[in-house]
């Protein structure tokens, strides 16, 4: 189980009242990425699949919907909505404009100098220290699954997530698997912190750890029987070779965890206080590209680019700077004024919902804590257009799908409804 309280976090989340669906900006295997809207205006993204095939969109839910951290993607809540005659599993989550690793490295000819790689190695840290901390596995930490924040980078795509000690299969990305998951052996936490170092070689080399491998067979093969561990790249400081060589140990044993490795000399920046060199490259149009939400697919397609160009002092300030850039590019934005490009999913009044909630609503005002924990909004949906269609048994913390009657307490307050209690 998971180490957090429920009762401990707090979470920004949308009311269910109306929202507009609007440009499509990533697609994957199995869910398809939109940027939304509030009637305010607020933007989020809304990560989509059929309802019968959202196993793993539900377990990103249930995921995100019990971590907060500002290395983690924050989540905005879900809701189940019925479009072109069939039921829907939305995801809700903040929409991060500056992109993936991946982008950056793009942006940047092809690699990344060493203090990006500094700045950016930290912040992941610290949100895989915090994932493991409450027992969470990522399985799954690559370029294309770190978003760049204003602020700085943040880990998502928890869709292959595990729990330390759950037995379910082994996933991820098999170049960026360590030596125990390529041979099924076991996928822990030792398995992110080698996930880490291959995504380290990436922002260094612009490739995979393994560029000489062509397809994922012969890359289990070798990470899994080998013996052999990716290439440094020879250009890094002995401070960054050192860091690879603690996070790629062949011996899941013998690696460093990631409390271990945020007091590596290579994260020490006041020793390591090297001025950023101007950045003069160019910026994709779209923000969120299909391997962020596919882990198991890398994109190979072509982004239209703008050039901007700028100095600063820091990687920090360097970041945060072109990340404010890129927000406000218009170039980077759908038009938000063509109404008809924006489909609203959803219009329906509080009123509506409480009267349909009211016979089985019981408030009690000690559950109030509890209220920015988790959003609901299935009361709109007609439960028997689902059919058979399969949900996760956690999903709506263990409340119905056959009928909404099964929830017996709620805490209802006028701009959203959330279950305190089921049965």
């Amino acid at each position: 189980k998971f180490k957090l309280s429920f009762k401990t976090l707090h979470f920004s989340v949308l009311s269910p009242m109306e929202w507009k669906r609007g440009a499509t900006i990533g697609r994957g295997a199995s869910a398809t990425v939109s940027l939304a809207s509030t009637l305010s205006g607020e933007l989020f993204a809304v990560k989509s699949t059929d309802l019968s095939r959202s196993t793993f969109l539900q377990r990103e839910k249930n995921f995100l919907s019990r971590l907060s951290s500002p290395h983690i993607v924050k989540y905005r809540g879900f809701d189940i909505t019925y479009e072109n005659n069939k039921p829907l599993f939305n995801l809700f989550m903040e929409y991060v404009p500056g992109g993936t690793i991946s982008d950056a490295i793009k942006r940047q000819g092809g690699s990344l100098d060493e203090p990006m790689i500094r700045l950016y190695t930290s912040q992941i840290l610290q949100g895989l220290d915090y994932l493991h901390l409450n027992g969470v596995v990522h399985c799954d930490i690559k370029g294309q699954n770190i978003l760049m924040g204003k602020h700085g980078v943040k880990i998502g795509d928890l869709g292959c997530a595990r729990l330390v000690d759950e037995d379910v299969t082994f996933s991820g990305t098999p170049m960026f698997m360590a030596p125990e998951v390529a041979r099924g052996e076991e996928q822990g936490f030792p398995a992110d912190v080698w996930a880490l170092g291959c995504t380290i070689i990436e922002m260094a080399t612009g490739s995979n750890p393994w560029p000489e491998v062509n397809d994922p067979v012969s890359a289990l093969y070798r990470i899994g029987f080998s013996g052999d561990v990716p290439e440094f790249p020879r250009w890094l400081s002995e401070d960054a070779k050192d860091f690879l060589s603690k996070c790629l140990k062949r011996d899941s044993k013998e690696r460093w965890t990631a409390k271990q490795l945020l007091q590596h000399p290579f994260l020490d920046f006041e020793s390591n206080s090297e001025q950023v060199n101007e950045f003069t490259r160019n910026s994709p149009t779209t923000v969120l590209n299909q391997g962020f939400w596919d882990s198991l697919e890398l994109s190979e397609s072509r982004l239209n680019l703008t050039h901007i160009s700028s100095s600063y002092s820091s990687p920090a300030e360097r970041m945060g700077s072109l990340i404010g850039g890129t927000a406000s590019s218009s170039s980077n934005l759908p038009n938000w004024t063509w109404d008809e490009d924006w489909v609203t999913v959803r219009s329906n009044h509080i009123e509506e919902i409480q009267k349909i909630l009211e016979p089985n609503c019981n408030i009690n005002p000690d559950d109030e804590h509890l209220i920015n924990t988790e959003l609901f909004l299935f009361s709109v949906v007609n439960v028997e257009d689902l059919g058979n269609s399969i949900v996760d048994e956690d999903l709506l913390l263990e409340c119905f799908l056959n009928k909404i009657s099964s929830i017996d307490i709620f805490s209802v307050r006028t701009d959203f409804v959330t279950p305190c209690e089921s049965v």
